[in-house]
């Protein structure tokens, strides 16, 4: 199985309180398995609050839905051995 490497990391984001944001991260291969998302070392699920999804296969997505302060903090993306942060 190729190795899967991050083509297009995070972005910082800034965003008013009751606003959703969405990060994307775009990988080399589609497909990718051992992906992971983390807000503030917290590992995320695809719940009514956290969106995670997978555009035309390469293009990770995370929507954080109503943000509020204790959403401040570090996003991260896994995949494989390799990260990034925003």
């Amino acid at each position: 199985e190729p190795d899967v490497t991050i083509v297009s990391g995070l972005k910082d984001m800034v965003v008013s309180e009751g606003d959703d944001v969405t990060f994307r991260c775009q990988v080399s291969h589609e497909n990718a398995r051992d992906v992971e998302w983390k807000l503030q070392d917290v590992a995320l699920q695809n719940n009514e609050m956290n969106e995670i999804s997978v555009e035309k296969g390469k293009i990770h997505t995370l929507t954080l839905r109503k943000v509020t302060e204790q959403d401040i903090g570090t996003v991260s993306f896994r995949v494989g051995r390799h990260t990034s942060a925003a």
